[in-house]
């Protein structure tokens, strides 16, 4: 995949002194959804926006993630949505299947510094030929690892698929029945068991083009019986025992045997990193580990995709100024000293220059990312099926392994309903 390349200081300079775009009194919604840091950091950016850009008024409107695609989903339907709207990739298709969902920001092409980013990063954001969002960062899986952990229990960080699998049991016994090698949230432990399936068939599981599974039967039992290997070998925590600890979903860095160390690693969004070392003492230290590979892999296996993207509503009554607000929040040098890594690695390289060379990416971060970057060099990683991450279908995704995971179902009759029921619903909600 093709690369941006990194803008020099006079292009720096050149974006942040684009005349601001006159309105007076224009007062615009953005809604997005994070944490306290993000929630912070943007707060601060938008103030810096506003003051640029006098007569302009920009309201917040955040919240936590859950609830936040269900509440978008009914003022899209409503009409009433925020005139800039944060939003996965994977949404982005069922908001606008034809590019006629947002705003087309090739109508304000003169507003934007398009330059930073790459060819495929503009792709992920257009449908019917329409430019309808722009990514703010790109993300993928990685295993990051408890260093310290491992070693007090006298391991090594697992480097390949067979020394995974016999890492779990090795390392239980060492901390007691609770210890695992692997914490994971339920999807963090579907993706894990997926990228073995990709590497060993070829496949990804949702064709990238068309509404149809793209494994076959045989891949889609292998998909399951790897999850059922990884639970099985005490790699990673089972679903059961996680959901009495506060519920499946509750994020690893809250959980306090990631916290002591009882479990040792995390198969994970890069982006998501430095919340999981927030909760480490100081005499822990998480490491990027290799991306696991099958010998004569089909696929690297690896998945990655924007991490969030930008959009701007249609209906705004003042679309030129919400796109140079967007423009600011994606590529201007202050909004990238205030933003961080509130929302990972950016992809405009603008913002990248500025925290790389201001040093605010961290070395875990900046290996998760050199990891990244060589496998999309590489052409690694394919862009998934945004169906993959549709909501209904991650719904079913999700139950037909919690059946596997609660010993309802074999790993026959699971792999079964993934490819049949899976093709009947993809057809149904393309």
């Amino acid at each position: 995949m093709q690369r941006r390349t990194l803008v020099t200081a006079a292009a720096l300079a050149a974006v942040a002194s684009t005349p601001p775009v006159q309105a007076q009194d224009a007062i615009l919604r953005f809604s997005w959804w994070g944490g306290g840091e993000r929630h912070e950091s943007t707060l601060k950016a938008i103030a810096a926006f506003e003051a640029k850009h006098p007569g302009v008024k920009i309201k917040g409107e955040y919240m936590g993630f859950n609830g936040y695609q269900e509440r978008l989903s009914t003022q899209v339907a409503g009409g009433s949505e925020a005139d800039i709207v944060q939003l996965n990739w994977a949404w982005l298709s069922s908001y606008s299947k034809t590019g006629e969902g947002f705003l087309d920001l090739n109508k304000q092409r003169g507003l934007l510094a398009l330059d930073q980013f790459s060819p495929a990063d503009l792709r992920m954001g257009t449908l019917g030929g329409k430019l309808n969002a722009l990514p703010a960062a790109y993300t993928a899986r990685v295993f990051v690892w408890n260093k310290a952990a491992i070693q007090r229990a006298g391991l090594q960080v697992p480097t390949t698929w067979d020394e995974l699998f016999a890492t779990g049991k090795a390392f239980q016994a060492k901390n007691g029945d609770k210890a695992y090698l692997l914490d994971g949230e339920p999807y963090d432990v579907i993706l894990l068991s997926h990228a073995y399936a990709q590497q060993k068939h070829g496949k990804p599981y949702v064709d990238p083009s068309e509404p149809r599974v793209a494994m076959s039967p045989a891949a889609v039992l292998e998909w399951v019986s790897t999850y059922k290997k990884l639970v099985d070998s005490k790699v990673v925590t089972p679903l059961p025992y996680r959901a009495s600890l506060g519920g499946a979903d509750k994020p690893t860095e809250q959980q306090q045997d990631w916290t002591n160390g009882t479990w040792a690693g995390n198969y994970t969004w890069d982006s998501v990193l430095r919340l999981r070392e927030s909760t480490l003492d100081k005499d822990q230290k998480l490491t990027i580990g290799p991306f696991l590979t099958l010998p004569q892999a089909k696929h690297s296996g690896m998945f990655g995709r924007p991490s969030l993207m930008y959009a701007v509503s249609k209906r705004s009554k003042h679309p030129a100024v919400a796109v140079q607000f967007l423009n600011f929040l994606l590529t201007d040098p202050q909004a990238a000293q205030l933003l961080g890594l509130s929302r990972g690695v950016p992809a405009a390289s603008g913002p990248l220059h500025v925290l790389l060379r201001d040093k605010r990416i961290g070395e875990l971060e900046q290996a998760a990312y050199q990891q990244i970057k060589q496998q999309k060099e590489a052409g690694g990683i394919d862009l998934p099926s945004p169906l993959f991450e549709n909501q209904r279908f991650s719904k079913f995704m999700r139950e037909v392994f919690e059946t596997v995971a609660y010993g309802k179902v074999t790993e026959q009759e699971a792999a079964r309903r993934l490819y049949e029921e899976g093709n009947t619903l993809l057809k149904r909600i393309k």
